[in-house]
């Protein structure tokens, strides 16, 4: 008796049959569907796909919005209102130019409830600023990026004032506002000036470098700068202890006074050791009655940078002095019009100028002139003053 044969794929063939069997079933179900159900499921398809892609998109686009910098091309100074809303920030923005999408700035303020954190009062936002950095400008968020400030010896504020703004830390204007501000200087300790144009901070901006956080409360930059410079003066104080003692005795100075001289010679001298021969040349000044005009070129400058309108010479000032400038009567810090010092310091000075005025050197010099590479030559009586100046005429003429 013969076997029957089998196939190998005999279990394949089965799979395929179950395989048109389920098919078959499944094309009979979706028959017995109605039309109207069958396109309502449809059009649910293509509204979950266009919503889906409609999400997608719109993340793109938040994403690249966040990352998007404004059109500014400069820092924007603005007094920012208080208690604004999303809506009304996101207008103001793009007023100053700091957006170009106020509707989706208008979101991001709203998603990160911005209303709550800003900050009102003198902001200096920066220029092509992100999204995020706009915020955290205006929220003051500690970790905000933060820039070098260094001020030079020499610099009086309005120069300082520059540097701030340059830097993205506070305006021009606000600084200025805050460095003659009395309710913030007076707790700060600086002394009332002799007259109203003088009473400011000019000669307690300490000079150094400092790490600051861009867009900072002017007044907070104010304060920083004055309290390096109580520190640097306690020291000083302490190290000459006699020198302080004298002024005080003999000029009856304050602090005030003995900055207003160093400003002077950190304006006048180059070299650093020349510094307290400089400064015996205008204390023996002051204590000689011939001696009632210091007669210091920076002293004149200064007044076309603190109350220009107010002096005439000070029309085409191109940052030198001129005879017309130091003779003007209407220049209150010209010490070629005042009697001895000017109303108050001319810029801000170093240690080593403060040094030099509260320790001069023993000297009986009462004249000097620039002899070139930042020196200069000292002269007893003005016969050798003018002797020496002639001769560097005729050097300069060689």
């Amino acid at each position: 008796m013969s076997k029957r044969p089998t196939s190998k794929r005999f279990p394949l063939n089965r799979k395929l049959r179950v395989r048109r069997a389920v098919k078959s079933k499944l094309a009979a179900k979706r028959r017995s569907v109605p039309p109207r159900r069958r396109r309502r499921r449809t059009w649910w398809l293509i509204l979950a796909g266009a919503l889906v892609g409609f999400v997608i998109a719109a993340g793109i686009f938040y994403y690249r919005f966040l990352q998007r910098r404004g059109p500014a091309t400069e820092h924007v100074a603005v007094s920012w209102p208080p208690s604004l809303d999303a809506s009304d920030a996101a207008s103001l923005l793009a007023d100053l130019e700091l957006t170009d999408s106020p509707a989706t700035m208008e979101v991001f303020l709203r998603a990160t409830e911005a209303e709550s954190c800003f900050v009102p009062g003198p902001h200096l936002l920066p220029a092509g600023a992100t999204p995020r950095e706009l915020r955290a400008a205006l929220c003051r968020e500690p970790d905000r990026p933060r820039a070098k400030l260094t001020i030079p010896e020499g610099f009086h504020r309005f120069a300082i004032a520059d540097r701030v703004h340059k830097k993205g830390i506070a305006s021009r204007e606000a600084f200025l506002h805050a460095s003659a501000n009395r309710e913030l200087l007076q707790p700060l300790g600086i002394e009332p000036g002799a007259v109203p144009e003088a009473d400011t901070a000019e000669g307690y901006l300490f000079p150094a470098t400092y790490d600051v956080p861009i867009d900072t409360d002017p007044n907070e930059v104010v304060r920083m700068l004055v309290d390096e410079a109580n520190r640097r003066w306690n020291k000083l104080r302490e190290l000459h202890v006699e020198g302080w003692k004298t002024l005080q005795e003999e000029f009856d100075w304050g602090r005030r006074e003995v900055l207003t001289l160093a400003s002077m010679v950190e304006k006048e001298a180059v070299v650093s050791e020349e510094r307290a021969v400089i400064a015996s040349v205008f204390i023996n000044r002051l204590r000689d009655p011939a001696f009632p005009k210091l007669q210091s070129d920076p002293t004149a400058m200064y007044g076309c940078f603190l109350m220009p309108e107010r002096i005439p010479s000070c029309d085409g000032f191109n940052g030198r002095a001129s005879g017309a400038l130091n003779r003007d009567a209407a220049n209150g810090y010209s010490t070629y019009v005042i009697d001895g010092l000017p109303p108050g310091p001319i810029a801000n000075p170093g240690e080593a100028s403060i040094a030099a005025v509260l320790s001069p050197a023993d000297t009986d010099y009462r004249f000097f002139v620039a002899s070139g590479e930042g020196r200069h030559q000292f002269s007893v009586d003005y016969a050798d003053h003018e002797k020496a100046i002639e001769r560097l005429r005729e050097l300069r003429a060689r």
